[in-house]
């Protein structure tokens, strides 16, 4: 499972003329899951986006997670996430997972994320959506659960 954190000032999500998600201060997160993936990964960067220490304290060191700072987060199911550009001129998506359980694992990690307390916005899974958003610092990380590289028994 992966995650592209990005540190921003306000996001939002719109499909067709709809607005799905909309936040201010907090984090733009696009998610990618593969097919190893299992409720583990999403545990462990739920935990980790929540306790990322990337907001500024008052000496301006990144020493402040969004749970410190009351932030929101609007998250982006993004499958081309997992896109091999390696061979050719045209992306594989074959390591992303099958739609079906990709958005239940996508919901799950939501979840536990408003489980934690934090306000979470998403767009529509499997939509073609306009991400906006205004990235702050600016801050952005890519996170990858090492749960989906360990062997399974």
């Amino acid at each position: 499972m992966r995650v592209l954190v990005q540190r921003c000032k306000e996001a939002q999500v719109t499909v067709g003329d709809e607005l799905t998600g909309k936040i201010e201060s907090g984090l733009m997160l696009l998610v990618g899951i593969t097919h190893e993936d299992t409720e583990k990964d999403a545990q462990y960067l739920a935990d980790k986006v929540s306790g990322l220490r990337i907001f500024e304290d008052d000496q301006e060191k990144m020493n402040l997670s969004l749970l410190d700072v009351g932030g929101a987060v609007l998250s982006v199911s993004q499958f081309t996430l997992y896109g091999d550009c390696r061979k050719g001129k045209r992306p594989s998506f074959a390591a992303a997972a099958r739609p079906e359980a990709a958005e239940l694992l996508y919901e799950t990690f939501n979840q536990l994320l408003r489980d934690k307390g934090i306000p979470v916005e998403t767009g529509r899974f499997g939509a073609m959506m306009d991400v906006t958003f205004t990235n702050w610092g600016p801050v952005t990380l890519m996170l990858e659960s090492p749960v989906s590289q360990e062997p399974r028994a």
